[in-house]
């Protein structure tokens, strides 16, 4: 199939939108193979809702919808599947700003989590929506204080640390090498679950 013009550059502007926000890495095998498990072409994803992809992009270019989460080495862009779930709930891509806002008791933090949400970076959680963004947050600011202050000899502190880890499991998905690039450090899964269960397993 022969891409439009028009098409071209859409793709690329959001290309380059894309490697602005995340830096311009490489993709390796391993990477796009993740990547194929855990997200969708957004072909494929606009078309299980009818929608065009160009229609799409075009959100995305006025901020109205994320970035790509990933863009895999053939530069397919890769989306959460579910993308269009907040869409449908919010009444269509025209109010999806004002209700995500809304999700949050505090609209300066509100607005900070929906330029967030538009970078494509929320790759932390498995299913993007305002409630489990807020959830991630109460489980890594409770692990976090938790580890400051460590009672590993109490049943009770132990329990209760590892059920914030499983839960934050629940959440999120494993990362890739790419994303170690991107963020210049440790994932947070490398750091809120696997490192904690390491350093306090359960007994």
């Amino acid at each position: 199939m022969t891409l439009s013009a028009d098409r071209i550059d859409l793709r690329m502007t959001i290309s380059r939108r894309y490697r602005v926000v995340n830096g311009d890495h490489p993709m390796s095998p391993a990477d796009d193979a993740y990547v194929d498990r855990q997200y969708a072409p957004l072909e494929d994803v606009a078309a299980a809702h009818g929608v065009d992809p160009d229609e799409v992009r075009e959100h995305v270019i006025a901020g109205r919808l994320p970035l790509p989460s990933y863009l895999r080495s053939d530069g397919t862009e890769m989306y959460h599947s579910d993308l269009f779930g907040i869409v449908e709930r919010a009444g269509g891509v025209e109010f999806l700003r004002e209700w995500f806002v809304r999700q949050f008791r505090d609209p300066v933090v509100g607005r900070e989590e929906w330029r967030s949400y538009l970078s494509g970076q929320y790759v932390c959680l498995r299913s993007v929506t305002p409630r489990t963004i807020q959830r991630k947050e109460e489980l890594v600011t409770a692990i976090q204080l938790a580890v400051a202050e460590p009672r590993p000899r109490s049943s009770a502190w132990l329990d209760q640390l590892h059920d914030w880890v499983d839960e934050l499991d629940a959440l999120s998905p494993a990362y890739t090498g790419y994303d170690v690039l991107r963020f210049g450090g440790p994932t947070g899964r490398q750091t809120n679950i696997d490192a904690v269960r390491h350093r306090f397993p359960r007994r």
